[in-house]
């Protein structure tokens, strides 16, 4: 398989950046996307030439480090699926493919398609966690949930804070990250006591500059983990509430 990449390169974030094309032959469909790029990588140091800057970690679609856009979709054309668990198979001979960092004001380009997503992690560090007394751990039984709220809990937590939802989104939004996150821990008993957990991290998304909803359901779409927009309706009931 040959392929013509048009690749977002920016050597940092004080940078300026563009799309550079390269061309690469004899790709084996097999590869992950992520494998396709260590290939061309490879070829440019082997020319003496800056290699493209991507983030990963697991490359099992866990982490959501891979934060690129391919042909204008968050981790690729494939629903349910992060970069590095899409495969060439699912292109063609003779593509041209268009790779670049997710965009969103809160996630700078740090290089090439690198972007800083620290953002979100002040915002769970604002209240995305639980109040737990020290000393040795509770019984994993001494705190009954009931099995229905416990699934609703573990389909909220699936999200992996990839940022897929905010570049999705026209405005920018962060609002399915949140409200997953939110929805996750209020449907334990043991969140349950965070009184003042949504507002201090909705308080916190908006100081990051994140947009706002306008329920056209992308972060949904584009989601590698399939959440559903119903986090999103979770987090404004909750909100409504703490007002009152």
């Amino acid at each position: 398989m040959n392929l013509k990449l048009r690749i977002w390169r920016q050597k940092d974030t004080n940078s300026d950046g563009k799309l550079v094309e390269y061309d690469l032959k004899d790709v084996n469909p097999d590869m992950s996307f992520l494998e396709m790029l260590d290939v061309l990588n490879l070829s440019l140091i082997k020319k003496e030439e800056r290699p493209v800057n991507f983030d990963h970690d697991c490359r099992e679609g866990i982490c959501g480090a891979c934060s690129m856009t391919i042909d204008g979709n968050p981790h690729g054309p494939v629903k349910g699926v992060t970069a590095c668990q899409l495969h060439m198979r699912h292109f063609n001979d003779g593509d041209v493919i268009t790779v670049e960092p997710f965009r969103a004001k809160p996630f700078k380009v740090i290089s090439d398609l690198v972007v800083d997503r620290s953002s979100f992690d002040r915002i769970i560090q604002s209240g995305g966690f639980i109040s737990a007394s020290t000393g040795s751990a509770p019984d994993a039984n001494s705190i009954p949930v009931e099995k229905n709220k416990a699934d609703v809990a573990m389909d909220f937590a699936a999200c992996i804070g990839c940022g897929a939802c905010v570049a999705a989104c026209k405005n920018a939004s962060a609002m399915l990250f949140v409200g997953a996150k939110v929805a996750h821990l209020n449907s334990l008993p043991q969140g349950k006591i965070e009184k003042n957990r949504v507002v201090k991290m909705v308080s916190q998304m908006d100081k990051e500059g994140f947009g706002f909803c306008s329920s056209t359901k992308a972060c949904e779409a584009t989601c590698p983990k399939e959440i559903s927009v119903k986090a999103i309706a979770e987090l404004n009931k909750l909100y409504l509430k703490s007002q009152f």
